[in-house]
């Protein structure tokens, strides 16, 4: 048999004497309830603001709804409160003694007792304050405990922590982009297909950190990554920003080093992008990753700007347009020229381009004259060294 009316509801939260927090059966919250569905939908999102905003600094929703409704009237006896917050008047007057001892609340002479809020901006003030406090205590202790911890081995890591491995492509996106914003001095990365993202849409959190914090970005990309239609104008957008890059023939891996403090190398399974990573922590590992970067720099062909025809630093630069290219040079040369040093076949430029093979012949032969090239992939390296691209 149904019974007549619903049982009463608990919450996971109860007072000493088994009732709700907030005083209230679980028809009396029905009832309130349905009072504030009646209410305007702006009302209620401006409440559950205001809700979060008080629980930032430790005011409890009891006590942010007896605070608030005293704040409007400025001051009222606890029988003023009743009808304006769903307590009973036992909670009430325990909630009041709270706000009382904290400061929001002042309790005034005379009978009946009356209450008045102190101004919000001032308790705002107050609260604030001594959040911060907390929050750097909590820093300080947080110092020490990591200090406690390197006295282990000097890193505050056991050597099986010194290489963690993160999964999945968010939590990749993720790191990558904090490596990016904790760096202080340089970015250093090797790039090289495949690719977790479109390779064609930039790397936004780049732009950011060189336009406002002046990191230095130092990439060498391999060359079939010149090769992908609209990559070599992205990476022309990366120098034009300040990253300095450089092109080599077989970039061995794929590679971003924050400083000299982490690394990250994406893992590859038989050629394919895994969804996986090794993050790797100071150790001589991480020093020996540096050292490889350093050594395939060395080797590598800047990419740069050329500004002074036949200066006597860049003996072999020629004047550019503002496109960043020699003036004889059509907008369809220069993705030509990445191409070309990427090593793509003339079918795949011809496709690229919209072109006909033999237009594809005529221009490649023309650019080969241009630097003196013997071979075509000769010609793309040659325009790539001397800042065309």
């Amino acid at each position: 048999m149904r019974p007549a009316h619903p049982p009463a509801r608990t919450d996971t939260v109860l007072d000493t004497n088994g009732t709700h927090v907030d005083g209230r059966s679980w028809h009396e919250r029905k009832s309130t309830d349905n009072v504030q569905g009646r209410s305007c939908s702006g009302q209620l999102a401006g409440s559950r603001r205001r809700l979060r905003m008080w629980d930032v600094v430790g005011v409890a929703e009891p006590d942010e709804r007896v605070y608030e409704a005293l704040a409007r009237r400025r001051q009222a006896t606890a029988a003023d409160l009743l009808g304006d917050v769903a307590l009973s008047r036992a909670q009430l007057t325990r909630t009041l003694g709270r706000l009382v001892d904290r400061g929001l609340v002042s309790r005034l002479s005379g009978r009946p007792t009356r209450y008045a809020a102190t101004p919000p901006d001032q308790v705002a003030t107050v609260l604030i304050a001594e959040r911060e406090r907390d929050l750097l205590r909590l820093r300080t202790h947080a110092n020490q405990l990591a200090k406690e911890l390197r006295r282990h081995d000097g890193t505050g890591r056991h050597p099986a922590e010194l290489v963690e491995v993160i999964e999945g492509a968010p939590n990749l996106r993720a790191t990558l982009v904090r490596l990016q914003r904790e760096a202080r001095v340089q970015i250093r990365g090797l790039d090289r297909p495949p690719y977790l993202d479109n390779p064609v849409s930039g790397n936004t959190e780049e732009a950011h950190q060189l336009a406002d914090r002046g990191l230095t970005y130092r990439v060498i990309y391999d060359r079939s990554a010149l090769a992908i239609p609209g990559r070599m104008a992205e990476i022309w957008r990366g120098i034009q920003s300040g990253e300095r890059a450089r092109v080599a023939s077989n970039v061995p891996m794929k590679m971003i080093v924050s400083d000299d403090r982490l690394a990250m190398i994406p893992v590859m399974t038989g050629g394919e992008l895994a969804d996986a990573a090794y993050l790797i922590h100071p150790s001589s590992l991480l020093d020996a990753v540096c050292e490889l970067f350093e050594a395939l720099w060395e080797r590598a062909v800047a990419i740069n700007r050329a500004v002074n025809r036949g200066s006597a630093d860049q003996p072999d630069a020629v004047e550019l347009t503002d496109e960043g290219h020699p003036n004889q040079l059509a907008d369809r040369d220069v993705e030509l020229i990445g191409l070309l040093a990427g090593g793509a076949t003339d079918e795949r430029i011809a496709r690229t381009l919209g072109w006909s093979v033999r237009t594809v012949h005529r221009h490649v032969h023309r650019i080969m004259a241009m630097v003196g090239a013997e071979t075509r992939f000769q010609a793309g390296m040659e325009a790539v060294r001397r800042g065309w691209v």
